[in-house]
């Protein structure tokens, strides 16, 4: 089994598509602003966010029609330099509703939502896990 995306339903498509594409940099693999479905790429790693139009979805599972209220999702990115990834997605206009700061002793998070009011979080790695037995770190 391997992972291959994370998608979140949306109901406002052309705005969320805008918001990770342009501010938070991700690189759609197709354009597709006004959707039904879109997959937005990160510059590394192996995972995709896709969005799905919520309407479309509630014609296959009729109960995903009802607006879901509170948060629904939390996106994790990691970065290299959370203040600097801090300064240039807010100079693109993104508002975050925590500015970076410690989380324990081992990472530095940020936090914003898209305009669906998923919760993303921007996670800089201070202290890599220390290997215990066999497992990876």
């Amino acid at each position: 089994m391997e992972l291959t995306q994370i998608r979140l339903l949306v109901s406002d498509f052309p705005a969320v598509y805008r918001f990770y594409r342009d501010v938070l940099g991700l690189k759609p693999q197709f354009e597709a602003e006004s959707g039904p479905y879109a997959k937005l790429i990160p510059d590394t790693g192996h995972a995709a966010i896709a969005l799905q139009d919520r309407a479309q979805m509630a014609g296959v599972l009729g109960r995903l029609g009802a607006e879901p209220e509170g948060y629904r999702a939390l996106v994790v990115l990691r970065v290299d330099d959370l203040d600097a990834a801090h300064a240039e997605l807010t100079a693109r206009g993104a508002e975050f509703s925590n500015d970076p700061g410690p989380m324990g002793d081992r990472m530095r998070v940020a936090y914003l939502e898209d305009p669906e009011g998923n919760l993303i979080e921007l996670q800089e790695w201070l202290a890599l896990r220390e290997r215990v037995g066999n497992a990876p770190a």
